[in-house]
């Protein structure tokens, strides 16, 4: 993007992103990754480049991570985390990745100096393997999911 001169928006905040899938199995397990630069694991996804949609940066970093092309549905989670650890505040998404089936799901392939392993996971699981705050994304993903509604977090807590 080209700053103009005395082009206000130059001088704006800026906020990370990043985009998130959550995929299921058929026992209502969900899939989680396991970075190879971090003491807890993610769902698959990550950070929004510049210039690029929040959905597109989810089906991108799927494939990336996962091997796999996805056309994920519906928005389920919305969630502003503070700023932390030297990061910027931060914007997160969560998008419906629907079920994956056995065999698309032996079809996974991991970037080794990226990712150590991937696993279904119950929720039970999940709040072992997920920092406390992706946990919480992690269990409003799954009632947004079976509300049928789309869910507003901030760090990680529902707002009402």
């Amino acid at each position: 993007m080209t700053t103009l001169p005395g082009d206000y928006t130059a001088a704006l905040p800026r906020k990370r992103m990043a985009s998130a899938v959550l995929l299921r199995d058929r026992e209502d397990r969900i899939l989680l990754v396991e970075p190879t630069y971090k003491d807890y694991w993610e769902f698959p996804g990550g950070l929004v480049e510049d210039d690029e949609p929040p959905y597109r940066a989810a089906v991108r970093e799927v494939a990336e991570e996962l091997g796999l092309s996805v056309a994920p549905g519906r928005l389920l989670v919305v969630d502003w985390v503070p700023p932390q650890d030297g990061l910027a505040d931060g914007v997160m998404f969560v998008f419906d990745g629907g079920l994956l089936d056995p065999v698309r799901a032996a079809e996974i392939r991991l970037p080794a100096d990226e990712l150590r392993s991937w696993a279904w996971s119950t929720p039970e699981e999940a709040e072992q393997r997920l920092s406390s705050l992706l946990a919480r994304r992690a269990t409003a993903a799954l009632l947004a999911l079976t509300q049928g509604a789309t869910l507003y977090l901030e760090d990680g807590n529902r707002v009402t």
